[in-house]
């Protein structure tokens, strides 16, 4: 059937999904109505003002009862599960009123999922005050003291879970503060940087915002197409893509330094327009992240193993971005594609890449010259040895695995710890500066990549094929090939 079309302007269709304009109200998110949600808006300063609506916050920002005590400054909380799950708790964001700035609390977190966590190895949990906000312009902080991370006793039938426990003073009486797990991203913030996008007259220029297919729960999936306008035909294309889960919310921020490179007035990034076509899907789970799952889409389960198998009606983002990238493939080579993720149980920031063996020698070095390269660009959060390219079974059905069994010989998971760096004397949580600097190092390191002056590749390669040699004992320059040694011998 032909579109609708616009009041008092018939000359253009109506736009069937909801994008964000310069002018006019943003759409609303859309979730379940399961789920209890806070009506006013929260806004938080720190990597750009502007706030999510309580929807879009997570298990503890939704209207939840009052926790149980065990004494005047004690609570025990539980995270809700995702959303039609049993399972998958981990990350947390949740309110506090009507403070009080002398006492000492304690928090503690009753049943999350995992054995193993960087808050047994010095991580802390994300502090936010509206007070501190509002009259000194202080973002989220590191706090806590006698932060533990252990087993819970189980009872019955159920195994046991895992705790986290921190103390904490507030800095003020009556305020209200925020604790968190990771630096919040949430689909609002999105829609508010794209409207921004909209309404700059240069950066709409080169960037199409548009959308890829609307979620289960009908929120838009937005797509941007990133290039300069001329000699489209012949440029290649890198694809990148951002919270298939959505409770990693560091990898919105590394996206979100990438764009504003990426679209800024850099000679570089001027370059990387003229040099390349970016697809890019900044938030490819919204429904989890609007209801505040860790890992799950509203189909209750990993939209990051159903790339292989994915029904267009069950995980329409993971569907609708293969069928893109099958498509660009027809058209133009992908020199890269990397999917933001985050870590919870190592620290630094490090890729997964795809080595199946039964590929030529030169290529299986190939495959490890960008993340080699990325470590030397940001030696002091990037961290090569924690790479690792073997393709294990569970993870067949990933973004970077399918994408390279479609073709694109350079795919990788990038992998940003929740905690910090241990690198270069370091030894720190990451800022949201840290986090946004790894997207202009990737582009840095795409320019080196794609050099066509091939100085610095031949010297990855040669470096790797050392490190290989000596980590496999081999005499270096005895010519032996790679393409008979296995993956897993390969891994560190």
């Amino acid at each position: 059937s032909t579109p609708a079309r616009h009041r008092g302007s018939p000359g253009e269709p109506r736009a069937l999904f909801a994008l964000p304009s310069a002018r006019g109200p943003l759409p609303a998110p859309r979730w379940p109505v399961e789920c209890e949600v806070i009506k006013e808006t929260i806004e938080h300063i720190g990597g750009g003002r502007g706030g999510a609506r309580g929807a879009a916050a997570g298990p503890g920002a939704a209207a939840l009862p009052i926790p149980p005590r065990r004494g005047p400054y004690e609570y025990v909380l539980t995270l809700r599960p995702d959303l039609y799950t049993a399972k998958h708790t981990q990350w947390f964001y949740f309110r506090v009123q009507n403070t009080r700035r002398d006492p000492l609390y304690r928090f503690t977190i009753a049943n999350l999922a995992k054995a193993k966590s960087l808050y047994g190895e010095g991580m802390r949990p994300l502090l936010y005050s509206q007070r501190d906000a509002q009259s000194r312009g202080i973002g989220w902080r590191r706090v806590g003291t006698d932060v533990c991370y252990y087993q819970g006793g189980g009872g019955g039938e159920e195994p046991a879970a895992f705790r986290l426990s921190w103390t904490t003073r507030f800095p003020h009486d009556g305020d209200t503060c925020f604790f968190a797990h990771s630096y919040p991203y949430t689909y609002s913030d999105l829609q508010r940087y794209l409207r921004a996008l909209a309404a700059d007259p240069v950066r709409s220029r080169y960037c199409a915002v548009r959308a890829l297919c609307r979620s289960l729960a009908g929120n838009t999936v937005y797509l941007l197409t990133v290039t300069s306008p001329a000699g489209a035909a012949a440029k290649r294309a890198v694809v990148v893509s951002a919270r298939a889960h959505p409770g990693e919310s560091g990898g919105s921020w590394a996206m979100r330094g990438f764009l504003d490179f990426l679209l800024g007035g850099h000679p570089d990034a001027r370059l990387l327009r003229r040099l390349f076509v970016f697809k890019v899907v900044p938030m490819l789970n919204p429904d989890g992240v609007v209801v505040g799952n860790s890992r799950c889409s509203l189909a209750g389960r990993d939209p990051n193993r159903a790339y292989g198998t994915a029904l267009r009606g069950s995980f329409p983002g993971v569907w609708h971005l293969r069928a893109m990238v099958e498509r660009v493939l027809a058209e133009r080579e992908v020199v890269l594609y990397c999917d933001f993720h985050g870590h919870s149980r190592k620290n630094n920031v490090f890729m997964y890449g795809c080595d199946g063996g039964g590929v030529g020698a030169a290529q299986r070095l190939r495959q490890r010259v960008f993340p080699l390269m990325l470590s030397k660009n940001a030696p002091d959060k990037f961290s090569f040895p924690s790479c690792k390219f073997k393709v294990q079974k569970s993870k067949a059905g990933t973004g970077r695995v399918v994408m390279w069994r479609l073709g694109v010989s350079n795919s990788y998971t990038m992998e940003v710890a929740f905690g910090g760096s241990t690198l270069g004397g370091r030894s720190s949580h990451f800022t949201l500066e840290d986090l946004k600097s790894l997207g202009y190092h990737l582009c840095d390191t795409l320019l080196d990549f794609c050099d066509p002056h091939p100085a610095k590749f031949q010297r990855c390669l040669s470096e790797l094929d050392a490190l290989l040699r000596r980590r496999l004992g081999r005499q270096p320059g005895s010519g032996s090939s790679w393409s008979d040694v296995s993956p897993s011998e390969l891994e560190s």
